[in-house]
């Protein structure tokens, strides 16, 4: 959700007293994960029975959907949305969309997050398909690109596909992994385990159909292509 509504005690008390035309409280914006409205200048004293109802008010208020699927596909390079609050547990899946160069996040099958993505770029292609989370690490460095830095590395293949943090410019610009928004990157590092499922998907699905299509392509690519063993693999990182 990169749009959420909080009322401030004042802001509450106002709309009890004068109306509906001020007990629409504006929205508050950013591309980088819940969004704080302002703090009021100065505490207001109100009657109990005021402030009672305000609390009555708050309680009944809707919550908002974690995110507007058109605010999501025209994010920002670098940008991203975040709300694991939206679904406390289940299993965490990832889908990524090369044309659309997002990266979609589920748990329990509940969108709780979304980013803007950098894959490979061309002669360094990202590959497609569905794959586990085989490593972690917080602080790895490439072994075949000049020792350089991939932050909360998780590794998808032996032979050197992983997400990480890195340089995200609103186009395919890695060596073949799939870079995230340093801030995003640590958060997914967070909420994930080995064996967390990644579906890398040359398909541009919303963000209400992207594990549906992820899910679908992964099965065709399952029952086609071997899986590789990983003592064949030289675990060199892009």
């Amino acid at each position: 959700m990169i749009r959420s509504y909080s009322w401030s005690l004042g802001t509450a008390v106002a709309a009890l007293m004068l109306g509906p035309a001020a007990s629409t409280p504006a929205p508050a914006q950013t591309a980088m994960g819940p969004m704080q409205a302002a703090a009021p200048a100065a505490a207001i004293v109100q009657p109990r029975a005021a402030i009672r109802a305000v609390a009555e008010v708050t309680r009944a208020a809707p919550v908002a959907p974690v995110a507007r699927e058109t605010e999501i596909e025209t994010l920002d390079p670098g940008a991203f949305v975040w709300h694991p609050e939206r679904a406390a547990s289940g299993p965490v899946e990832i889908v990524v969309s090369i044309p659309r160069q997002i990266a979609y996040v589920y748990r329990g099958e509940t969108l709780i997050g979304a980013t803007t993505v950098s894959t490979g770029r061309p002669g360094h292609a990202t590959p497609t398909g569905t794959f586990p989370i085989l490593e972690k690490d917080r602080d790895h460095h490439s072994n075949r690109y000049n020792d350089a830095p991939m932050p909360f590395m998780q590794r998808l293949t032996w032979d050197g596909i992983a997400l990480h943090a890195g340089a995200n410019p609103g186009r395919p610009a890695s060596h073949g992994c799939v870079r995230l928004p340093l801030a995003f990157a640590r958060n997914l590092f967070g909420v994930t385990r080995v064996g967390a499922v990644v579906h890398i998907i040359d398909e541009a699905p919303s963000a209400e159909t992207a594990l549906a299509t992820a899910r679908g392509v992964g099965m065709a690519i399952a029952t086609s292509v071997p899986v590789p063993a990983a003592d064949m693999m030289t675990g060199a990182m892009r």
